[in-house]
C-alpha cells in the first residue's frame, strides 16, 4: 500500500485558544503533513462533518480530536452523535481532555471513542504528547481511505 502523500485532516473540537495553539505546535513538531480544522463548539463540529453551513465544501477529517467540556453541545454529546451516524461512525475520534476521571474515561470509551488521552499541564508535555498521539494516528495506524469517506458522505 502506497503511504499518504496527502496532508490528514484534522477536525480539532476545542474552545480554549491555548489549547489550540499548544496542538497546532504538537503537530509542527510531529512532522506530520497535516490540515488542521478547528470547531470551538460541539454545534461547529458537527456543522463541520456535516458539510452545513458554513462548513460546505470541507474535508471529512481523517481523525476528530475532541474536547469534553464544550459550550452548546458537550464532546460528549459531540462523540454519541458521532457513533450513531452510519456515514461518520467511521472517523476516529481521540478524546483529548483535562479530565482524569475514571468514570469519565469509562464513558467515552463505552460511547466508542478511539482514545483517551489527559491534557498535560506544562507545555512541553502537552506538545510531546500531541507529537506521539499523532504520530501513532498517521503513522502506525491504517485509517479508512479517503474514497470510502467520500462514498459515505455521498450515501451510496
Amino acid at each position: 500500500m502506497a503511504e499518504r502523500i496527502d496532508p490528514v485532516e484534522i477536525l480539532l473540537v476545542e474552545d480554549n485558544e491555548d489549547d489550540v495553539v499548544l496542538t497546532q505546535q504538537g503537530l509542527r513538531y510531529g512532522n506530520i503533513l497535516n490540515n488542521l480544522h478547528v470547531a470551538r463548539d460541539g454545534v461547529e463540529a458537527m456543522q463541520f462533518v456535516r458539510g452545513e453551513p458554513p462548513f460546505e465544501g470541507m474535508p471529512r477529517p481523517d481523525l476528530i480530536l475532541l474536547d469534553l467540556n464544550l459550550p452548546r453541545k458537550d464532546g460528549r454529546e459531540v462523540l454519541i452523535e458521532l457513533k450513531n451516524d452510519e456515514k461518520l461512525r467511521t472517523i476516529p475520534v481521540v478524546v483529548l481532555t483535562t479530565s482524569q476521571e475514571e468514570e469519565d474515561i469509562e464513558q467515552v470509551y463505552r460511547l466508542y471513542a478511539n482514545s483517551f488521552l489527559t491534557k498535560p499541564v506544562d507545555f512541553d508535555s502537552f506538545v510531546d504528547m500531541v507529537k506521539t498521539a499523532s504520530n501513532y494516528w498517521f503513522s502506525l495506524v491504517r485509517l479508512p481511505p479517503r474514497k470510502v469517506a467520500a462514498d459515505d458522505q455521498s450515501g451510496t
